[in-house]
C-alpha cells in the first residue's frame, strides 16, 4: 500500500512539476497537460512494443510533449488566442493524435513487454521485494530530475523565466523576448508531463487515450497541497514541496477509494473530492495571505511603539 502510494506520487510528481512551471512560474493557465500526459504514454507504448529501449522511448515521449507545448505557445503568441483556450485547443487535437499514434486503438497493453519496471522487478526479485526496488528507482530518478530543475532555475535563463510570470515588463526592459521565454517554459512543462505519462504507462502496464482525463485538476490539487507543507521561496524548497504534495494527494485518493464507503462514497466521487480539495486550498490560502500582512503590520506597530517610548 505505502509503496504504491509513494511510487505513484513520485511518478505523477514529474507532471506536477510541469503544472508548477506553467501555473506558478509563468502564470499561464495551460490545459495542454491533459493531452500531453497520455501523449507520452502512447509514444512509449508504441516504441517499446516495437522493440525500442525504454530510455529512448522516454526521451522521445519528452520530445513529443515539448512539441505539444510548442503548439500551444504558438497558438497563444502568434494567433493571440488566450492561454486557457490555446491549451484546450491543443488538448482537444491531441486526443486524435494519440489515437493515431496507437493505430486507432484506445488502449495498448504492456503486460508482456519488457519495460524499466519489469526489468527492475526481475533484477531485484532475488534479494528484495520488487515494489521496494521500484520505490528506490523512482526516488533516485526524482532526485536527478530535481537536481536538474534546481540547476536550471539557478541559471540566467531560468531566473529570467521565473521573472517573466511576475514582471513581464522587466524582461522586456532587459532586451529579452518574453514570447520566446514563455514558449521555452511551456515546452519544458509539457515535456515533463509527457515523461510522467511514459513512466505511468510502464508502471500501470498499459497506455490509454483517456489517461490524461482530469490530470490538470489533480496536478493543481497536488501543487496546492504542497504549498501548505513548506512555506519558502527558495527553488529547492519549491520543487521539493511539489513532490511531497503529489505523494500526499495520492495518499488521500487511496484512502478515499478504500475507506470512503464509511461516508457512502465510491470511486466515482474521486473527482468530486479533488475539486473540493482545490476549493478548500484556495479558501485557506486566501485567508492566510489576507491575515499575514495584518499580523506583520501589528507586530511592526508594536515594535515601533516600544522603541518610541
Amino acid at each position: 500500500m505505502i509503496e504504491g502510494i509513494v511510487i505513484e506520487g513520485l511518478i505523477y510528481g514529474i507532471m506536477v512539476w510541469g503544472v508548477f512551471i506553467t501555473f506558478r512560474v509563468l502564470n499561464f493557465a495551460d490545459m495542454t497537460v491533459d493531452g500531453s500526459f497520455p501523449l507520452g504514454a502512447a509514444i512509449l507504448a508504441v516504441m517499446v512494443i516495437k522493440g525500442a529501449h525504454p530510455l529512448a522511448a522516454i526521451a522521445l515521449a519528452f520530445t513529443g510533449g515539448a512539441a505539444a507545448g510548442l503548439l500551444t505557445s504558438l497558438i497563444h503568441t502568434r494567433l493571440k488566442i488566450p492561454d486557457l483556450l490555446s491549451g484546450i485547443l491543443t488538448m482537444t487535437m491531441l486526443y486524435s493524435v494519440n489515437l493515431r499514434i496507437m493505430s486507432n486503438r484506445a488502449n495498448l497493453s504492456l503486460l508482456r513487454v519488457p519495460t524499466l519496471f519489469t526489468q527492475i522487478s526481475e533484477w531485484a526479485g532475488g534479494f528484495m521485494p520488487p515494489q521496494g526496488a521500484i520505490v528506490i528507482f523512482c526516488a533516485v530518478m526524482i532526485l536527478l530530475f530535481k537536481l536538474m530543475l534546481d540547476l536550471f532555475f539557478h541559471t540566467d535563463f531560468g531566473l529570467s523565466l521565473g521573472a517573466l510570470g511576475s514582471n513581464p515588463q522587466l524582461i522586456i526592459s532587459q532586451g529579452m523576448n518574453p514570447d520566446m521565454l514563455k514558449m521555452s517554459g511551456i515546452c519544458l512543462a509539457n515535456g515533463l508531463a509527457a515523461a510522467a505519462g511514459s513512466f505511468a504507462a510502464m508502471y500501470q502496464g498499459f497506455a490509454d487515450v483517456n489517461l490524461g482525463s482530469g490530470m490538470i485538476v489533480s496536478g493543481l490539487a497536488s501543487l496546492m497541497i504542497g504549498e501548505f507543507l513548506i512555506r519558502s521561496n527558495k527553488i529547492a524548497s519549491l520543487t521539493l514541496r511539489v513532490i511531497l504534495g503529489s505523494i500526499l494527494y495520492r495518499g488521500l485518493m487511496y484512502f478515499a477509494r478504500n475507506y470512503g464507503y464509511h461516508l457512502h462514497m465510491t470511486a466515482n466521487d474521486l473527482k468530486l473530492i479533488t475539486g473540493i480539495l482545490i476549493i478548500l486550498c484556495i479558501i485557506i490560502s486566501k485567508t492566510g495571505f489576507r491575515n499575514k500582512p495584518r499580523t506583520k503590520r501589528n507586530k511592526e506597530t508594536h515594535q515601533g511603539g516600544a522603541g518610541t517610548s
